[in-house]
């Protein structure tokens, strides 16, 4: 059999035979193969200088949490969800992106940011500071502070624009506008009273927009710009202990201020001063219970209008962050449900702008402690039951796979996160078993995916993430690059001759 095959395959070789002339030729997986090949062959550098970037970050959508996602999109779609395409993976250039930091093998969001931003890795924790300063050392802090690609594009005369679903204080929007030493340093009341080296991250929005550095910004964290013992719109008081209302003085500079539907949906003169959105006092609301405030794709929506009115064009910052809120949650239904939210942005983002002078790059910071089972049939609900692969369909079975324990498993679970099935006991020791879970019950929104060690937070981890990327210079990304390489390809599209 072997040498027949062989012999076959010779045969072809010598004849010079077309593929259209193989066995397999009528096959639709076949066919579409070959179009893939003549749509890369048909494909032309596109060398024009980037008038407009546009990096769309879903925190924590690492290459396993994607997965998840393009399954969960698809079947929501009424389809098996394996063959589902997600917007960014129409691009035809991308890498894999090593997230690693100068002191960390698995990363946190505030350097992973900063080096997409800076072109450098810096340590865990800090923004937009150089790996020469130790976490909270603020009297190292001068000197050390590293130039961002917001400074440079608007240093170019362009508009800079910052959305997130997380606090706009929060690692990854803060990395467009300031430098810190501490993360968590979001308004003055975490800041150390000997630090005198910087201001707050909340106090540092303020002064990028009085400078004109940030011209846009929405997302949550209202609580960092208003004093203690004011009540904020939804009736909480603010974390402030310096007495400053940061959100009067941005109205004060001219800023429109917007804080729910209504008032967003009110939203005039785009483009003409400065719009501040905080639609919630921490975080705004997973995209599963969302009300009274806008989606990630209305605030892009929003944010491209206002920024285009700029002749010199604009750079934009766009952040999915409660994919990685969800992720740490182990409630996997919350982290695809806002996985699907900011794959929406995506296509907003590429229906509203043109690939001829926009780069639009869609990545991950880092990814999740997720994990994958097998062997699941195709059509097993991606937050559901792991059924049995029928061997003569193409669905499965509808009967889900056993463990060694007599009891089935879900699709998806985590290394380690508050899922654990190791409960702890009084004596503070740690045993269970897993419990026997049903399809309906595993695929509640509210269902916490089973994990091995127990967290009441779960993990980031190591592994690499994908980078996508449309428009100038978009074919400078490819093959395995490290993080800060991002910050490179951005650069040189706006900077090319």
């Amino acid at each position: 059999m072997k040498t027949s095959f062989l012999a076959i395959g010779a045969a072809i070789a010598a004849s010079g035979a077309a593929a259209q002339d193989l066995p397999q030729a009528s096959s639709d997986w076949f066919t579409a193969g070959q179009a893939t090949i003549e749509a890369r062959l048909a494909l032309e550098p596109n060398t024009n200088r980037a008038r407009n970037v546009i990096l769309l970050n879903a925190d924590g959508n690492g290459v396993g949490t994607n997965y998840a996602l393009r399954l969960f999109a698809g079947q929501q779609a009424g389809g098996l969800g394996d063959d589902h395409v997600l917007p960014h993976e129409t691009f035809a250039h991308m890498a894999l992106v090593k997230t690693y930091t100068t002191n960390g093998q698995t990363p946190d969001s505030a350097p992973t940011a900063s080096a997409m931003l800076t072109g450098v890795k810096s340590r865990n924790t800090m923004i937009n500071v150089s790996e020469n300063v130790a976490v909270g050392d603020c009297a190292n802090l001068p000197g050390n502070e590293l130039t961002t690609l917001s400074q440079i594009a608007d240093d170019m005369g362009k508009s800079v624009g910052i959305v997130s679903t997380a606090r706009i204080t929060h690692a990854t929007p803060a990395a467009a506008y300031a430098v810190t030493a501490n993360r968590n340093w979001e308004d003055d009341s975490a800041l150390p009273e000997d630090c005198t080296t910087q201001a707050d991250i909340a106090a540092q929005l303020v002064d990028g927009m009085e400078s004109g550095l940030i011209d846009l910004a929405m997302g949550g964290g209202r609580r960092h710009f208003v004093p203690a013992g004011t009540v904020s719109e939804e009736g909480n008081e603010g974390t402030r202990t310096d007495g400053r209302n940061l959100i009067e003085e941005m109205e004060a500079l001219g800023a429109q201020y917007v804080w729910n539907d209504e008032t967003f949906g009110a939203l005039t003169e785009l483009g003409n001063a400065p719009i501040i959105g905080l639609f919630q006092d921490s975080h705004m609301m997973y995209e599963h219970d969302r009300t009274d405030e806008p989606s990630l794709a209305e605030m892009t929506a929003a944010a491209i209008t206002a920024l285009s009115t700029n002749e010199e064009g604009y750079f934009l910052s766009i952040e999915g962050g409660r994919v990685d809120h969800a992720n740490h949650a182990g409630n996997l239904h919350r982290v695809l449900t806002d996985g699907v939210a900011f794959a929406e942005a995506v296509q907003m983002a590429i229906d509203m702008t043109d690939d001829s002078d926009t780069l639009i790059i869609v990545t991950a910071d880092h990814e999740h402690a997720i994990a994958f089972n097998g062997y699941c049939g195709r059509g097993s609900d991606i937050t559901g039951l792991c059924m049995g692969i029928d061997n003569e369909g193409v669905e499965n079975t509808g009967e889900p796979n056993l463990g060694s324990d007599g009891k089935p498993y879900t699709v998806a679970g985590y290394l380690n996160g508050a899922g654990s099935v190791l409960i702890e006991q009084e004596d503070g020791t740690y045993s269970g078993e897993r419990p026997d879970v049903t399809n309906e019950e595993a695929m509640d929104p509210d269902y916490l995916q089973q994990a091995l060690v127990p967290m009441s937070s779960e993990t980031h981890s190591g592994t690499d993430v994908a980078a996508y990327a449309h428009g100038p210079y978009a074919h400078l990304l490819g093959g395995t690059i490290e993080q800060n390489v991002i910050f490179h390809v951005m650069h040189h599209a706006m900077t090319a001759e």
